[in-house]
């Protein structure tokens, strides 16, 4: 049984580990495409993905590609000589043309982290957080131009914790990813596999998560705000404003929980419930515990309800 040389698409750390995770398993890989190197940090040092880290480490024998554009006809060509039997795409960060899409013989398959037809789109794992799902999972579907409409080969599904956060989850739903890939490579191996075809009335999208979507407003319920923390930590982090020593700071929160009533911890009123907030990061220092961070303080902070007023 022949198993399909493939090619892999991928930049973030979660496309990564799926990456060595194959190569590991000895899947052949033709190629790699990942996003071209980019300015990080505060000296805006051009740095590789974590895609390409992992291909430069594990796979030196083997052309990484880095197109500004997936659809150049350079780019195409050399995908064309290279003769692989599938693309496999994982959070690569580009849309595909039909052109692309049309050239491996298997087609194409990506890995998406939701059940299909549920959060299509950029977002899916921050998106069902602050929702309070309480189930997700990953899905392989059958690449086409239209977003994440690609009918569906395999799903897995797993629990969600109330009080797991994003970071928490992105690892499990990594984890699910490497090896329900590796299964329908599996099939793959044999043809092409058959694949069911998404539900339209079940459609729902993930959009990009904007930083300024972290803000906590207090008007909400404890149990919406906490659904917040969860969804955006470790990353971009929620925050809130908050009034100390005369100053208004901006303080970012990582870890909450929901409280039925008040109590001598940080502890905020919402609209319906409270919220103890239980690990933060205040400007120009590290994250902490939130009791650590108050014995620290010669006086305790106000949460800045009204931007205009201590």
């Amino acid at each position: 049984m022949k198993t399909a040389r493939i090619i892999f698409f991928g930049t973030p750390a979660f496309a990564a580990e799926v990456l060595l995770f194959l190569v590991e398993n000895k899947v052949p890989i033709a190629a790699v495409v990942t996003q071209p190197d980019r300015p990080k940090g505060r000296s805006l040092v051009l740095t590789p993905s974590p895609v390409k880290l992992i291909a430069q480490n594990h796979l030196p024998e083997i052309p990484v590609f880095q197109p500004e554009k997936a659809s150049d006809p350079q780019f195409l060509e050399h995908l064309k000589q290279l003769g692989a039997d599938l693309y496999v795409v994982v959070a690569f960060g580009q849309i595909l043309t039909q052109t692309l899409l049309d050239i491996p013989p298997l087609g194409c398959i990506n890995v998406h982290a939701s059940l299909l037809p549920k959060y299509r789109g950029a977002a899916p794992i921050h998106r069902c957080l602050l929702n309070g799902d309480t189930e997700t999972g990953v899905s392989i579907q059958k690449m086409v131009r239209k977003l994440d409409a690609g009918d569906v080969i395999a799903e897995s599904s797993i629990p969600i914790s109330p009080d797991m956060n994003f970071g928490e989850l992105e690892k499990a739903l990594c984890e699910l990813s490497k090896t329900l890939l590796l299964k329908v490579l599996d099939l793959y191996a044999k043809g092409i596999p058959p694949a069911v075809p998404q539900d339209p009335d079940q459609v729902s999208f993930a959009a990009k998560v904007e930083p300024e979507e972290g803000e906590l407003n207090w008007s909400k319920s404890a149990q919406e705000l906490h659904n917040l923390v969860r969804a955006f930590s470790p990353r971009p982090g929620a925050w809130c404003w908050v009034w100390l020593q005369g100053e208004k700071k901006r303080l970012k929160i990582f870890r909450t929980e929901v409280a039925q009533s008040p109590s001598k911890d940080f502890t905020a009123s919402c609209a319906s419930g409270f919220l103890k907030i239980l690990e933060v990061q205040p400007e120009g220092k590290p994250r902490m515990s939130a009791s650590d961070w108050l014995r620290g303080l010669k006086s305790p902070p106000s949460l800045c309800r009204d931007p205009l007023k201590p």
